[in-house]
């Protein structure tokens, strides 16, 4: 590890939209000096080049208040950069030690994480990006994330909306209106006057066109149409909510698209990546799982060094505080959350994928008396430690491996595995 005496200087840059200040102090006990670069990348680039001549391409210290970003990965590119992430919480904590009236500026938080990696650099772990085809990765999963977000929205309104005054609409399509066929389905028939005067032809072929042909499904569909009376017939109500549904329609078609299109995107890059066959052989990790629980882990054997540290950085492991006799442990809620909703996730999955999986999910539920989220979590716990395992020696997931291991230690959990 780097001392602080390794830099030539320590930096302390406060990024923002239009300009970063920068705290930056030589190590040779000369003036420090505050600075302001424009956001773009000729004068950031042109400010480290500037970097380079003055100290001799000497390692520069960082500090910065963000892991990811345009700026990050600019000054990544230069060998001679060390960034040190600052925790957001723990600056702020740092500034209020110092300042109780709580006033900030772009200025003083420059200089003070500048003063945070000169005193603290010890505690404080270099950044190191991963491979590109993991941060280009990482970039798909959660880009595709916020748009599933966006449509869940959407696909919650139209629910509310339908109840007042079209319910026909969400039974025929089975309540799934998070499907492309529900938006084509509610663009074309909006109401229930228009499905009645449609041709049987008309509707038999929407349906076989969306893959959903089953002869029963169609027949019990045609006889509810048949029978079906209108809610309301209050033009009142009818018109508003029509045309609320044909709006929310129209937004979540380009929605289906977009998530579609990172779909292939995030599929193609799994098919490139080393440690992709790694994370597809874990339980419940689908196509949509297993490329997140990928970008979670990293591709750095380095970054982890064990996987309660793993459980502990995502927030899965509870955090335990504990002074002279008082001691309370509780959740962890400054962790990153999409990291620790993906594993949450996963073991939601995985339960009902893998039979030893299920038995412990129902023994801590009858143990502990606690609710599905709470067991998901305590499965989680239990599944990084052995995808750390995976991931740290490179090798897929076998469950037979696992049930001998619980055989060879007489676990309650392989006897309970024996009478489901």
């Amino acid at each position: 590890m780097n001392t602080i005496t390794d830099f030539a200087a320590t930096l302390g840059l406060d990024w923002a939209d239009q300009k970063h200040d920068i705290w930056l102090r030589p190590a040779d006990g000369s003036k420090p000096q505050h600075l302001r670069v424009e956001q773009s990348p000729e004068a950031v680039h042109e400010w480290v080049a500037k970097l380079r001549e003055r100290f001799g391409g000497r390692p520069l210290a960082v500090g910065i208040e963000t892991s990811r970003g345009p700026v990050i990965s600019a000054l990544m590119a230069y060998d001679f950069i060390v960034i040190f992430p600052i925790n957001p919480k723990a600056l702020k904590d740092y500034r209020a030690a110092f300042c109780v009236s709580g006033a900030k500026d772009d200025r003083t938080d420059a200089q003070l994480q500048e003063e945070f990696v000169r005193l603290h650099h010890p505690k404080l772990k270099a950044l190191q990006p991963d491979t590109q085809l993991t941060r280009k990765l990482a970039g798909l999963v959660e880009n595709r994330r916020r748009l599933v977000d966006e449509r869940t929205r959407f696909v919650n309104q139209l629910h509310s909306t339908l109840k007042t005054y079209y319910p026909l609409a969400e039974t025929l399509l089975d309540g799934k209106l998070n499907l492309p066929m529900a938006a084509d389905f509610l663009t074309r028939w909006p109401d229930l006057e228009s499905l009645q005067q449609a041709q049987t032809k008309a509707l038999r072929t929407f349906f076989h066109k969306h893959n959903s042909r089953g002869a029963k499904i169609m027949e019990e569909r045609f006889a509810l149409l048949q029978a079906a009376k209108a809610l309301t017939s209050d033009p009142a109500i009818i018109q508003p909510a029509r045309q609320l549904v044909l709006a929310l329609a129209s937004l979540l078609r380009p929605l289906h698209q977009a998530i579609a299109i990172l779909d292939k995107q995030i599929e193609q890059a799994m098919d490139q990546h080393p440690d992709a066959p790694i994370f597809r052989s874990f339980p419940g990790a689908g196509p949509a799982l297993a490329p997140r629980l990928l970008v979670a882990f990293g591709t750095n054997r380095e970054r982890f060094t064990s996987a309660l540290e793993v459980a502990q950085f995502y927030g899965i492991a509870p955090v335990v505080i504990q002074s002279g006799n008082s001691k309370t442990t509780h959740m962890r809620h400054r962790c990153p959350k999409f990291g620790r909703q993906t594993f949450h996730e996963n073991a939601g999955c995985a339960f009902k994928k893998e039979p030893w999986a299920r038995a412990y999910y129902h023994q801590h539920k009858e143990r502990h008396q606690d609710k599905h989220h709470q067991a998901c979590r305590a499965l989680a716990f239990k599944l990084i430690r052995i995808y750390f395992a995976c991931w740290k020696l490179r090798t897929t997931y076998a469950p037979e491996r696992y049930l001998t291991a619980l055989q060879k230690h007489a676990s309650p959990l392989h006897a309970k595995l024996k009478l489901l």
